[in-house]
């Protein structure tokens, strides 16, 4: 079992920073590959990153590539989200996710087995 708890959400302006933080509490959190997804009210859930149990591989929606990296220190058994350039459109409901790697296809969300309640991002333009 693995609970994850989101942090660093908030308001920001556009052009601006943030970054999201996920803690994982239970075993093996570095056995997990772990993505970000967010759900912008009436909208579907959107993929926006994933990383490998590894940390060596990445994976990143188009509409975040080059604005957002994602990483984690297992030391810590936390995930991070590094959001710049943030535009109003990314204004959504942040939730991390964790799952067995050899389970899940990474873009898809109902494959990953474990979520974290979700943070509130609010991009003001």
């Amino acid at each position: 079992q693995v609970q994850l708890v989101e942090s660093g959400g908030g308001l920001v302006q556009a052009g601006g920073s943030l970054r999201l933080s996920c803690a994982a509490s239970g075993r093996s959190f570095s056995m997990y590959t772990m993505g970000w997804f967010r759900q912008a009210p009436g909208k579907e859930r959107e993929f926006i990153a994933a990383i490998s149990w590894t940390g060596a591989r990445t994976y990143y929606a188009d509409s975040v590539k080059g604005r957002f990296t994602i990483s984690r220190d297992s030391a810590k058994n936390t995930m991070y989200l590094q959001m710049n350039s943030v535009k109003p459109e990314d204004t959504a409901v942040y939730y991390c996710a964790a799952g067995l790697a050899n389970n899940i296809v990474v873009r898809n969300w109902g494959t990953y087995n474990y979520w974290g309640q979700g943070t509130q991002v609010t991009v003001s333009s």
